[in-house]
């Protein structure tokens, strides 16, 4: 009889002991994990229609001024709730400023064209660099929530070219780098909720060196991603 009861206990309180372990093991697996070390919008795209600023006598626009901008910000939260954050980041950007101008306005130098009124485009292409502080309610567990985003962005100017059109000349291209302010700053914010976001970015410095004192304001919408 004893020989009997310790075969039993032999055989079920190992097996007993094991269905505990695969149970607790299968409850652990099925626990969502939470990530306390978050972070948010690390990737970007702004599209932003180009207002300018500055602009001389006669200055007027035409069709759409585009100016897109897209690149990666490293996210280093510095509250616990991660709710404040600073994020230095680096891309590419962008500008086509489309308008009617003399120029006579456009270069006191050296215009590269008799003095007229012109059909022109100054389309740049851009490394820009953005460092900003960052507030959101984030948790966790959503990616939908309340954000206000600002900082200041410096821009290497590193091809510009000078599309001029007109019913005398025609059309002509001249890459006018010579005459652009390579670095270009400019302080910017964007808020919003969820995926759309406004956006400003407003430009501190010309675009050109001489003559002209026009420069950037952006207004359009930002998307984040990550």
């Amino acid at each position: 009889m004893h020989k009997f009861l310790l075969l039993t206990l032999f055989v079920i309180v190992p097996h007993y002991v094991f269905a505990q372990e695969v149970g607790a093991a299968t409850k652990t697996e099925n626990v969502k994990v939470v990530d306390s070390l978050f972070r948010e919008d690390q990737f970007y795209v702004a599209l932003s229609y180009n207002l300018v600023q500055n602009s001389p006598d006669g200055f007027k626009q035409f069709s759409f001024s585009p100016s897109i901008s897209a690149g990666f910000m490293r996210d280093f939260p510095i509250s616990k709730n991660r709710h404040w954050a600073i994020a230095p980041g680096i891309g590419y950007s962008y500008n086509n400023i489309k308008q009617f101008i003399s120029t006579n306005d456009l270069f006191s130098d050296n215009p590269p064209v008799p003095s007229e009124d012109v059909k022109t485009r100054i389309v740049s292409h851009s490394i820009e660099v953005p460092l900003e502080i960052r507030w959101r309610n984030a948790t966790y567990d959503s990616h939908k929530f309340w954000r206000v985003y600002t900082g200041l962005k410096a821009r290497y100017v590193f091809n510009t070219n000078l599309k001029l059109e007109s019913t005398s000349i025609g059309s002509e291209t001249s890459n006018v780098d010579n005459n652009i302010n390579k670095w270009q700053y400019g302080m910017y914010v964007s808020t919003g909720y969820n995926t759309w976001n406004i956006h400003v970015y407003y430009g501190l410095n010309p675009i050109f060196k001489n003559g002209s004192k026009l420069s950037d304001l952006n207004i359009g919408f930002m998307f984040y991603i990550l």
